[in-house]
């Protein structure tokens, strides 16, 4: 059973700003509730074919797994692959401006769980969705309480 979770939400900045830090994984363990760590495996700045490590928690397992970054538009998308462990998956941010001081962001991650994971595909998908609701509003607080942003 594949998951497949999408999650939207409004940030009152311009959206080359949210875009600029979302996309930036450095930033990840500042909005992400389960990530933990986020280490570079290529140099910065981000591009088609970087690759980034991420240790997260998750259902109460620690996961250890590196994204590779498939397509950059930036300002626009981003969309990084793992094909490592129980659960390959692939995340995909795109920003929309709303007017001139707004953005519409979308998250969505996508996989096919594999093996014992694959069972228990309706908890993730649950479990996913109800943590990228918070990980949204938690960067739309950050963002808009004046978190300095990254080039800006």
């Amino acid at each position: 059973m594949a998951v497949d979770v999408q999650t939207e939400i409004v940030i009152d900045l311009p959206r080359d700003e949210v875009a600029a830090y979302a996309i930036d994984s450095s930033h990840a363990p500042e909005w992400y509730a389960n990530i933990e760590s986020v280490e570079w495996e290529t140099p910065a700045p981000p591009g088609v074919g970087s690759r980034v490590a991420f240790v997260a928690r998750f259902l109460g397992r620690r996961l250890a797994y590196t994204y590779e970054i498939v397509d950059l538009v930036p300002g626009e998308r981003l969309v990084m692959r793992t094909a490592q462990g129980p659960f390959p998956m692939e995340t995909t941010y795109t920003f929309a401006s709303r007017g001139a001081a707004a953005t519409h962001m979308t998250l969505r991650n996508r996989g096919e769980p594999k093996g014992f994971s694959a069972i228990s595909a309706p908890l993730m998908a649950a479990s996913m969705r109800r943590a990228n609701r918070q990980d949204l509003a938690a960067l739309k607080a950050l963002l808009e309480r004046g978190r300095p942003l990254s080039g800006a």
